[in-house]
């Protein structure tokens, strides 16, 4: 009875926990529509709430500004914006410092989030995985004798969260593993681990150590 019970917890956890995900990712951009007048809304016209649409309407926005930003038109029209939010002074700040942070990480040839690294957190000895964003600048820097990195280290079971940190270069290291395969590592808290690449898949392939030649 408790094997058979098990079984179906290993289903159904999984499932539920993805279908709460979409929930709550839909029932937020749901929200999108309450921007919309009350006589178009979904709820007017059709006389009940309609989920999903908010998602629908959300995902077309995106495109449609996409599209409009990739012209010369467009290019225009977001530096006119961006002009008028940098004579904010609040709103400067923040919003220039949250593009900074997206164009990075989005950037095709940027290398923030783009390697997975094992470092030695919270004290000598005790491992984990980061993951590089960049290089130490500022004043920072300055104060920063010799080559070194800056990291983010996640915590588990929610990576959103975590702590920044600038390492010296050779106490970090680059481990042969996506992005993906790391963050599902870390919110597994270590269950699901990444499969062998590379020297050790064909040593263990081989029978041998790693670093084992073909005969």
């Amino acid at each position: 009875m408790k094997k058979y019970f098990v079984t179906g917890l290993l289903i159904w956890i999984p499932l539920a926990i993805t279908f709460m995900v979409l929930a709550w990712i839909i029932g937020t951009l749901d929200q999108v529509i309450e921007w919309l007048p009350a006589d178009v809304q979904p709820r007017a016209m059709l006389g009940f709430n309609l989920p999903g649409v908010g998602l629908l309407v959300s995902v077309t926005l995106v495109l449609l500004t996409g599209v409009v930003a990739a012209n010369v038109l467009g290019q225009k029209l977001v530096r006119y914006w961006e002009a008028l939010l940098g004579r904010i002074p609040v709103v400067k700040s923040l919003y220039y410092g949250v593009k900074q942070v997206s164009d990075t990480l989005f950037s095709s040839t940027g290398q923030a989030f783009r390697k997975a690294l094992l470092v030695q957190y919270p004290r000598h000895g005790s491992w984990t995985i980061a993951f590089l964003t960049g290089q130490p600048g500022g004043d920072a820097a300055r104060h920063l004798h010799g080559d070194y990195v800056s990291v983010y280290v996640p915590t588990t079971p929610n990576p959103t969260s975590g702590f920044f940190l600038m390492m010296p270069r050779e106490d970090v290291i680059e481990l042969d593993m996506s992005v993906d395969e790391a963050l599902k590592y870390i919110i597994s808290m270590g269950v699901v681990a990444p499969p062998p690449r590379h020297a050790e898949a064909r040593a263990a392939l081989l029978g041998g150590q790693p670093g084992a030649s073909a005969p």
